[in-house]
């Protein structure tokens, strides 16, 4: 079996540089997960490393299949410096586990909420995964297995979840965009949502 970690770093370094931090984290029952932090100019960004060592398995199978199924790795953009915003590390690492903790299958369109604020006053607890292909292309790896995608979070306030939830993530994407929504600002406001 290919340890595909090392290719997921190499790709990540080449598409947002040479990290500046990392920090590991382990959960009874889990592989080990780090979260990389790259700056660059006036943003920061993290991303996840160890999701996609295992593919995601669908919760209602019987057993885990060890080879085929989707991967993935998360990467979270926000602006520094008015936030500790360093402190989402260990709450990245939660929504890259779940997977293994949880037996969910980690899609554009899903939400994943933490319940507790990503970092020390932030308005937001839960975020949406968006689609990937734009930061960090896809990683192809040899057949049978699935390419990793590296999927983008857009941090949420707990009424843009709740709005979410009834009218969908494309319709909240579309909100966001027709009110110029910086996404990368760690202390934004909610949308509009009325």
């Amino acid at each position: 079996m290919v340890d595909v970690l090392p290719l997921v770093e190499a790709r990540l370094r080449s598409a947002l540089g040479e990290p500046d931090a990392r920090a590991a984290v382990t959960f009874l029952g889990t592989d080990r997960l780090e979260v990389l932090r790259f700056h660059e100019g006036d943003v920061v960004r993290y991303a996840t490393l160890g999701m996609s060592a295992q593919p995601m398995s669908d919760p209602t199978a019987m057993l885990a299949d060890p080879v085929e199924g989707p991967r993935a790795e998360l990467v979270l953009s926000v602006r520094p410096g008015a936030s500790d915003t360093d402190k989402v590390l260990r709450p990245l690492a939660v929504l890259a586990a779940s997977p293994q903790v949880e037996g969910v299958v980690v899609a554009p369109g899903s939400s994943l909420d933490v319940g507790e604020p990503l970092w020390p006053g932030a308005p937001f607890t839960s975020v949406l995964v968006a689609e990937p292909g734009g930061l960090v292309d896809d990683l192809d790896l040899d057949e049978p297995l699935d390419p990793v995608r590296f999927l983008p979070l857009l941090p949420m306030t707990p009424n843009e979840a709740a709005w979410k939830r009834v009218h969908g993530a494309q319709a909240l994407q579309e909100r966001w965009l027709t009110n110029g929504t910086d996404l990368r600002d760690p202390s934004r406001k909610s949308v509009p949502l009325d």
